[in-house]
């Protein structure tokens, strides 16, 4: 690999250590072979976030579609000078990942930047778009070119992917409203959020969670801690904004502590349980 290359994944590796420590601490207990890769789809997935959800005194519109362009550039010419999609497309072509989950990522995206009613079909598109394929990304890489073992493998991969994005929302449903106007969950009002809609919510997590672990069991060897550790982050995550009524939600984001999440990480390590 090129000194390019390889700077291209240390920027990837450092935007994902800088942004998010729960990702960091799943992909550290993945086998070493997956890390660079994995940092590097991390890292893409994160910039076209950032442009979405923060780049208030700019015209988002203009910023993704550049963003979009010089993203498919990237992927047909297997060269960036914006190291993030250099690493990107690298493990695109590496791994030959579907050109349909990028289209359907960076559709999502754009999804963000308009108002939108979320029906039960366009809550299912954007989950899939923002969520499942990126772990589909992720699998592909795992799986490396076995695609037998892929195919079997990508119906829990996108109910795990499913189950962390609604958490995600549900985590964000204040953020989500007062920063962004959005709220993702279908015919929920944010000012009228009760105990009956956070059930109902829960309720599908829950199913997605049950119906993912089966598959994380039959990872290929080096991948499963990781996925683990992840998994039970965002349980122990979910379990705590089950035992909260809906009004904490729309007052205060909530959070694992650090030292929660290092309790999570040495058990895992330790039992390689899911429970």
């Amino acid at each position: 690999m090129d000194l390019y290359t390889r700077t291209s994944y240390k920027l990837s590796k450092t935007i994902t250590r800088d942004y998010s420590t729960s990702f960091s601490l799943g992909i550290h207990m993945l086998d070493k072979r997956f890390h660079d890769a994995i940092y590097a789809i991390y890292g893409f997935v994160r910039l076209a976030d950032e442009i979405v959800d923060t780049f208030h005194d700019h015209d988002k519109k203009v910023l993704l579609s550049r963003f979009k362009e010089d993203t498919y550039r990237a992927l047909d010419e297997r060269l960036s000078t914006n190291m993030v999609l250099h690493s990107f497309q690298h493990v695109v072509n590496e791994y030959k990942i579907s050109r349909s989950y990028i289209d359907a990522f960076l559709h999502s995206m754009e999804m963000d930047l308009d108002p939108v009613l979320y029906t039960d079909d366009k809550y299912n598109e954007y989950i899939y778009g923002s969520a499942e394929v990126v772990g589909l990304m992720c699998l592909r890489v795992f799986c490396n070119h076995d695609d037998r073992l892929f195919e079997s493998l990508v119906p829990p991969a996108r109910k795990l992917g499913a189950a962390f994005q609604k958490v995600n929302f549900l985590r964000d449903i204040k953020s989500d409203y007062e920063e962004r106007g959005r709220v993702y969950f279908p015919g929920v009002d944010f000012t009228t959020f009760n105990d009956n809609d956070k059930r109902k919510i829960e309720m599908d997590i829950l199913e997605d969670f049950n119906a993912s672990v089966e598959g994380i069991k039959n990872l290929p060897k080096g991948a499963g801690l990781g996925v683990k550790v992840a998994y039970k982050y965002y349980l122990s995550l979910f379990d705590k904004i089950k035992s909260l009524p809906p009004e904490k939600l729309k007052t205060e984001r909530i959070r694992i502590p650090n030292s929660k999440k290092m309790i999570l990480l040495a058990k895992t390590w330790l039992t390689g349980s899911l429970n």
